[in-house]
């Protein structure tokens, strides 16, 4: 037991003289790290600035920051550890670092996918906050974007979050970026109308519809010959910066429409169906029917009343 406590005793002492040959490099070691932090503060603050007026993506500007303070902060810390003489602790923590970095990215796929298509995405910029697109069969308006998710508020109200891979991978349609929007608006006529009186109404009737682009001429193209009706489509441009500026024009639309076509006596007509009983077309119901009034020879036959006689 004595010569237990006597080893311990000296193992104490010797580390004792060992940390107080340390304390200046301590000292030093402490301070630099102090320094470390203050300095990465300092220029991410500094660089934000600078970083804002040349790119307008705040999620980028987070990321190239962060790295920055980061790789700032990593290499002050391994100083630290120069000082104190702990070459080889820096050296087993890179080859450490190496290994958990290659685990976790074999473990973390999906979420270092997300993480590099929302860098890509901040780059390109093929959309920005506010504008409304579909993608991914969802449809709305962008409400946030980070480098994990699109935020998309959905006109209905609901909020969907779409994962950054998703959106870089599959078609997207951004209906904002232009500002301008098109109708294509579908109508029906009889058959009994003049085609070209139709033609004249409607553009008239949707010269000043709301929203309309005045650059842009009202066009009225027909395309289809229906079951009851002659099909066209009246086409014009709308400003576009919401999707209630649609809804509105294309209701506005509708309104006007019906009301030139009232005022000119033009027909929407209501859906028409002929039945025809024959093998071949062309007879009537009645036809049908008068061979079954006289049954066999010998037989009974209806009155036109309905009754048996002889």
């Amino acid at each position: 037991m004595n010569d237990a406590l006597e080893l311990l005793w000296s193992k104490l002492e010797a580390w004792g003289a060992q940390v107080v040959l340390m304390l200046p490099n301590l000292f030093v070691a402490l301070v630099l790290l102090f320094a470390t932090f203050y300095v990465a503060g300092f220029i991410r603050k500094s660089l934000g600035k600078v970083v804002d007026r040349f790119s307008h993506s705040s999620a980028l500007n987070n990321l190239v920051l962060t790295l920055l303070y980061i790789g700032m902060l990593v290499l002050g810390f391994f100083f630290v550890l120069s000082i104190l003489n702990l070459d080889r602790v820096v050296i087993s923590m890179l080859a450490g670092v190496g290994i958990i970095g290659l685990a976790l990215g074999f473990a973390f796929q999906d979420i270092a996918a997300n993480f590099i298509s929302g860098v890509i995405i901040a780059v390109q910029k093929p959309f920005k906050v506010g504008d409304m697109i579909e993608t991914n069969d969802y449809f709305g308006i962008i409400e946030r974007i980070t480098l994990r998710t699109i935020d998309i508020r959905q006109p209905t109200g609901e909020m969907v979050w779409l994962p950054n891979k998703m959106v870089f991978e599959n078609p997207v349609t951004n209906f904002s970026i232009k500002g301008t929007r098109r109708i294509d608006l579908e109508v029906g006529v009889s058959y009994a109308e003049d085609l070209e009186q139709v033609q004249q109404v409607v553009t008239e009737a949707l010269e000043d519809v709301k929203n309309r682009v005045k650059t842009k001429e009202v066009e009225v193209m027909y395309d289809a010959f229906g079951d009851s009706s002659i099909n066209f489509k009246a086409r014009f441009w709308i400003t576009y910066k919401r999707q209630v500026d649609f809804v509105s024009a294309k209701s506005d639309a509708i309104i006007r429409i019906k009301k030139a076509f009232d005022a000119n006596n033009i027909l929407i007509p209501f859906p028409v169906r002929t039945l025809d009983f024959a093998i071949k077309g062309g007879e009537t119901l009645t036809q049908q029917l008068k061979p079954l009034n006289v049954s066999a020879k010998g037989g009974q036959r209806l009155g036109e009343n309905g009754q048996q006689q002889d």
